[in-house]
């Protein structure tokens, strides 16, 4: 199974776990990220270049160590940077259209976002996104289940 994590998956083991939400959300991705052996988990440029902008220089390497643990790197291209035009010309955020292009342009099973505001809008353009997207606690509770 191919996961592509957005990088507010990747902060949330560094958020205020005192929030019962935040909390269960960081163990979900931490227990994601453990099972990287069974697991193939995909990045992007576009994941480097979010973390390169976090501007707390120790959250921004713990966040960078934990991105390094993906196997396949999606590197943008014609095809990824045409898609991200079509998705924000929906209404996506560019950042969120580029997330979404390359996850689906590395055949992604799932992408992992604990976004709300971009859950709700991928829900409502559901036949015109290519990849299913989910919150990681959500989707690991699915995945547990089976």
């Amino acid at each position: 199974m191919k996961i592509y994590l957005d990088v507010c998956c990747l902060n949330r083991p560094f958020d205020d776990h005192r929030q019962e939400r935040i909390r269960l959300e960081s163990e979900a991705v931490i227990a994601i990220l453990d099972r990287s052996k069974t697991l193939i988990l995909l990045s992007s440029e576009m994941v480097d270049l979010e973390i390169s902008k976090i501007p707390d220089e120790d959250r921004r390497q713990k966040v960078r160590l934990l991105s390094s643990i993906p196997k396949v790197n999606i590197v943008m291209d014609d095809e990824i940077l045409s898609r991200a035009k079509e998705l924000n010309e929906m209404g996506f955020k560019s950042i969120d259209a580029f997330h979404i292009a390359c996850a689906e342009k590395g055949q992604a099973d799932v992408f992992l976002t604990t976004d709300d505001s971009l859950l709700k809008k991928a829900t409502s353009y559901g036949e015109f996104i290519r990849v299913r997207l989910e919150n990681p606690l959500r989707w690991l509770m699915e995945e547990l289940i089976k």
